[in-house]
């Protein structure tokens, strides 16, 4: 038996896109909206270059709740409550930052604060709460 993860621990891990990995996430859901792929496009709107997919950029949650601490394998995502605040950019840092804030240690669900974090600005892109189950962790 691991060691439980307590409320108010905190995890963070470093991360970017390519444009390859917005060509690949494109493909995928069939989402080629010109405002991600088309930077002549893109320079015709408010953000001036192509911005990455909403749930391409949340999708660093998932990642790292499935593999890492605070979550790892084994966990299972239940929700995610997502907050798209500022765009966000290909082969810019990022930084994503967990919270737990409950545990529920009967179910081995923990209720988690999810930040994403512009490493250049220091500003906060993505905020949000998930709730993820792992008999092992919580």
């Amino acid at each position: 038996m691991s060691e439980k993860i307590p409320v108010g621990a905190k995890f963070s891990h470093n991360f970017s896109f390519s444009q390859d990995d917005v060509i690949a996430f494109a493909n995928l859901t069939g989402d080629h909206n010109p405002i991600h792929l088309d930077a002549n496009y893109a320079s015709t709107t408010k953000f001036k270059i192509p911005i990455i997919h909403g749930h391409l950029s949340s999708s660093v949650f998932t990642k790292f709740l499935g593999m890492e601490k605070p979550g790892g394998p084994g966990s299972i995502y239940i929700k995610q409550i997502t907050e798209y605040l500022r765009p966000m950019h290909v082969d810019v840092p990022y930084e994503v930052v967990f919270e737990v804030i409950s545990v529920d240690a009967v179910r081995h669900i923990a209720e988690i604060a999810t930040q994403v974090i512009n490493k250049e600005t220091n500003k906060m892109t993505i905020r949000g709460t998930g709730t993820l189950m792992n008999e092992d962790n919580y």
